[in-house]
């Protein structure tokens, strides 16, 4: 059995101190957001159409 790490990916608006959120839509039916100050901490899990739906929902700056 293969495993591979996450491809966590960060808007590109995020400053240089890496505090944000970061995001990884290839686990396989979820999507991971997680903390960037805290990489082994918790992760959250949804659903991609629930992700999409937040996403553009998101105000664009």
């Amino acid at each position: 059995m293969t495993t591979t790490e996450p491809c966590w990916k960060k808007s590109t608006r995020s400053n240089a101190q890496a505090e944000c959120v970061e995001f990884a839509d290839d686990l396989g039916g979820v999507v991971g957001v997680r903390d960037s100050k805290d990489p082994a901490g918790p992760v959250l899990s949804f659903a991609p159409a629930a992700w999409q739906a937040f996403v553009r929902e998101m105000p664009v700056r």
